[in-house]
């Protein structure tokens, strides 16, 4: 069953803008925190930014200043407002629960979305 999708990557110049988006299910976003999970070509995944379900939030260092997390209790989303785009931000991006547990976010690893910044 498909719980977590993610969507809005693309193709985007450098200093350019995106905004990727995270439809969760109902059980998932009304319980745990969220965070976006990027992954560069031949590299490990890391957290880039995680939000509480109090809307508290916190960002790795790389995208501070650049990026935002926001969620939307109503359409159970969680969004990433990428700005100032780099060519080192370019990865898979995924979405998962946050404050939570290793073995339960890998119940829900999806596909992600490519994010892939050139000129």
């Amino acid at each position: 069953q498909v719980q977590l999708v993610e969507s809005g990557g693309g193709l985007v110049q450098p200093g350019g803008s995106l905004r990727l988006s995270c439809a969760a299910s109902r059980s998932i976003f009304s319980l745990y925190g969220m965070g976006w999970y990027r992954q560069p070509p031949g590299k490990q995944r890391e957290l880039v930014a995680a939000i509480t379900s109090g809307g508290s939030t916190n960002y790795a260092d790389s995208v501070k200043g650049r990026f935002t997390i926001s969620r939307d209790n109503a359409k159970n989303t969680v969004y990433l407002q990428m700005n100032s785009l780099k060519p080192e931000d370019t990865a898979v991006y995924y979405c998962n629960v946050e404050g939570s547990s290793r073995s339960h976010r890998g119940d829900y690893w999806g596909q992600g979305t490519q994010v892939t910044v050139s000129s």
